[in-house]
């Protein structure tokens, strides 16, 4: 099993909608570093779920259920899309303020490449991220 951050706006899709969907297609991603990720992940990964814009706070966790494949939206075999189901929501959300304060997760993605949109998580800065929830 893997982990990784999959990021979401919430006006468009929260981690609410997500639990009342009881899970949804993964889609949207177009970057070629999150794209490459994203064929990494695998059914049964576990991925942090977190909120951009005025939010930016990891909100909850999910699990992912099917393996990458073809976007059916789109004509770009390229373009993959996973699905994924929510797994708990945080009691306490995790700012991104925390998270860069914090010293060793200075060399967390989402320190070091913030616009990226899905990134891995190693087992250590998971562990230490959800530590403290």
């Amino acid at each position: 099993m893997a982990y990784w951050l999959l990021k979401t706006e919430p006006s468009d899709y929260a981690y609410a909608d997500l639990e009342a969907d009881q899970g949804t297609l993964w889609d949207g991603v177009s970057n070629n570093l999150a794209l490459k990720h994203l064929r990494q992940i695998r059914r049964g990964d576990q991925a942090l779920i977190y909120h951009t814009g005025g939010e930016r706070v990891v909100v909850g966790v999910a699990e992912v259920t099917s393996d990458p494949f073809p976007d059916p939206e789109r004509d770009d075999p390229r373009l993959v899309v996973v699905e994924v189901k929510p797994g708990r929501k945080l009691a306490k959300p995790i700012p991104l303020a925390d998270i860069k304060e914090d010293p060793e997760l200075k060399d967390f993605d989402l320190v070091r490449l913030p616009r990226l949109s899905v990134m891995p998580v190693t087992e250590a800065v998971w562990k230490r991220l959800l530590s403290g929830v």
